[in-house]
């Protein structure tokens, strides 16, 4: 029977893609988790997950049912890949990359012990490997302690370099652009979705023209109507806008595995007084919550804070979620900087360096009076003595209430 190869090398394959940040950039955030590993003795880190891939190595990749990492030890960073995706790892990898075939069943692994050699002490990530990969590193390397390096891994990531403040800020620009397109579009009997690719299609177009070496994927709009604004994360549909509907937009240019958002209420042709209360009441929580993200507050008491205005109003029961992350490395469809989130049960007290949103919502449920979701979101950089909000797109009853003619659809 013949065999194929277990590895391939697409070394060369091409020049190496332009980086998203310098080399003095990826060679900080990769020492900085080594000066960990060094403190906790860890000969070498696996890293599995999209955002510590991303954020290490500057390589994102696609999962499609095959498996992905990078390993750091104390001397070079190295992503494992498979070799569906060709030279584009290695064009992309802030270091070195070693390609996988399919041939064999543990290939991958083949790959993983040609990189840790005889290390006897290795980090994993334990808040994204499943049992089954857990199973079968245990297996794969009897007598290795499998060690937990997320959270020290999560914890470097939260405080932003000047360059991912640079590159956020450009971001929360191109979001604006996003918010623009979407007030442009509404209009009565237009379907969400055509908002949403309205405003997608402006941003796209835009980070092709900021960055035109970037690859282009992931960034989308979420556009609700009526009964839809309900969920912060709910998909886009058919529905048509009709006259006095909630809208909710939602934009999310994706650049490099950098997420930023930008999401407003909105209300079509006109609002009830009801409508109106309530949108101010979240707007004047909005206002506070951005007052409140400077240096040396901590999450858990700004959450706190907060609840009492909605307490106020009798309306703290109707609160969605938390009232703001952090940003960086995440999606809709990995990475959390759990640790930075603006809730009763995180005490991380903000720090020069952190980037994070305030975006209260309250949900009215349907067949109530002022019914819908409403929900303004902004990105603020904690700088010393404040902060410095990036998002500009207006916000409020002065200036989201979309009056335009019906248009055909």
């Amino acid at each position: 029977m013949t065999q194929r190869e277990r590895l391939q090398d697409f070394t060369g394959n091409g020049p190496k893609a332009a980086p998203t940040f310098s080399a003095a950039e990826m060679s900080r955030r990769q020492q900085a988790i080594r000066a960990h590993m060094a403190s906790a003795g860890i000969d070498a880190a696996l890293f599995t997950s999209y955002h510590n891939i991303n954020y290490y190595a500057d390589f994102l990749y696609c999962q499609f049912g095959r498996r992905y990492g990078l390993v750091i030890d104390h001397d070079k960073a190295t992503t494992i890949s498979a070799g569906i995706d060709g030279g584009q790892p290695w064009r992309r990898t802030a270091g070195g990359n070693i390609t996988y075939t399919d041939w064999q069943k543990d290939n991958y692994f083949h790959a993983v012990r040609q990189l840790v050699g005889a290390a006897r002490r290795i980090g994993i990530e334990f808040d994204h490997v499943s049992v089954e990969l857990l199973a079968s590193l245990e297996s794969e390397f009897p007598g290795v302690d499998l060690v937990d390096i997320a959270a020290p891994a999560m914890r470097l990531r939260m405080v932003k370099s000047a360059e991912e403040i640079a590159h956020i800020t450009e971001m929360a620009r191109i979001a604006d652009l996003g918010g623009a397109a979407c007030v442009e579009a509404v209009a009565m009997g237009v379907p969400e979705h055509e908002v949403a690719l309205h405003s997608t299609a402006a941003m796209v177009r835009e980070i092709a023209r900021t960055w035109p070496q970037a690859e282009l994927l992931d960034t989308w709009t979420w556009f609700q109507s009526g009964l839809n604004t309900d969920g912060a994360h709910n998909p886009v549909t058919s529905r048509r806008i009709e006259r006095g509907d909630i809208l909710s937009l939602n934009c999310f240019p994706m650049v490099a595995g950098y997420y930023v958002a930008l999401e407003r209420t909105l209300f079509a042709e006109e609002a009830s007084d009801e409508h109106l209360r309530l949108w101010r009441i979240n707007c004047e929580v909005h206002d506070r919550g951005k007052e409140l993200l400077v240096p040396g507050n901590r999450c858990s008491d700004i959450a706190r804070e907060l609840n009492e205005i909605y307490a106020g109003h009798g309306l703290l029961q109707y609160r969605s979620f938390g009232y703001g992350h952090s940003f960086g490395v995440l999606c809709h469809y990995y990475g959390r900087e759990a640790g930075l989130e603006l809730r009763e049960d995180c005490d991380t007290v903000l720090e020069p360096g952190m980037v994070v949103s305030m975006e209260p919502m309250i949900t009215i449920p349907e067949g109530m009076p002022g019914a819908g979701g409403y929900r303004e979101h902004d990105i603020l950089v904690i700088e010393d003595g404040g902060n410095r909000n990036i998002t500009g797109f207006p916000y409020g009853p002065d200036h989201l209430i979309v009056r335009a003619a019906a248009r055909a659809a």
